[in-house]
């Protein structure tokens, strides 16, 4: 295969939230630790995502959500980052991912993005004129010998994932809270998947794992298959 096999790994609500609602100021990573009922089996989630790929791709939008932007440095992982951003990383938002990670890796359409003006020798740009994720996915084994890479995305950019067929594994830990809300971002957004002459033929997955975990949370892991 020319890309890194690769595993959507995300947090959501029963009802298939992945935010606590609408707006970027509401987030499960700032809001479920505040919740009875939820915080208490929080940290099986982060357990295990410490188990996950050592890369690991992202969109600027959810990361300027959770406050990298105004963080302090962090000292260095061996975790490798992906960040797919425009406009919502700062100059002080991609020093932090620097800092975090072995290899740093933008994917941006935009000329004028801050991280142009940074020089790290961790840090790699991937410009296109058009975002081709499929394109990037190549350069990402070809050119930085990324073999596995865990997805932990917004949405819209989930779905472009898997309407593309670049998902191999879903890996989702449920909590035990029910969110609604019809704007409120869900695991895989946009358009629907479905229509009369593409029935079943996007988004079917195997399920190779359910495992129930401490405090009503559940972990299920799942093949796609089409």
């Amino acid at each position: 295969m020319d890309r890194p096999v690769t595993t959507l790994f995300m947090l959501m609500s029963v009802d298939g939230k992945i935010s606590t609602g609408s707006t970027d100021e509401m987030d499960v990573d700032k809001d479920f630790p505040k919740i009875d009922g939820v915080k208490e089996g929080l940290h099986q989630y982060y357990e295990i995502e410490q188990t996950t790929d050592l890369w690991a791709f992202n969109t600027g939008r959810v990361q300027a959500k959770m406050g990298v932007n105004q963080k302090e440095m962090p000292e260095k992982t061996p975790v490798s980052f992906v960040i797919l951003d425009n406009h919502h990383l700062t100059e002080q938002g991609v020093r932090y991912f620097c800092a975090l990670s072995k290899e740093f890796v933008l994917i941006t359409s935009n000329k004028s993005h801050p991280a142009f003006g940074v020089e790290e020798q961790n840090l790699h740009m991937i410009f296109q004129e058009q975002i081709s994720i499929c394109e990037a996915l190549k350069c990402l084994k070809r050119d930085y010998g990324c073999e596995r890479l865990t997805v932990q995305s917004g949405g819209m950019v989930n779905s472009l994932f898997l309407r593309e067929k670049l998902l191999d594994f879903v890996d989702i830990v449920v909590a035990p809270v029910l969110i609604g809300g019809k704007e409120t971002v869900t695991l895989i957004d946009g358009p629907s998947l479905m229509s009369e002459s593409e029935l079943f033929k996007v988004g079917v997955l195997k399920l190779i794992e359910c495992s129930t975990l401490q405090d009503s949370y559940v972990r299920l892991r799942y093949k796609v298959i089409s």
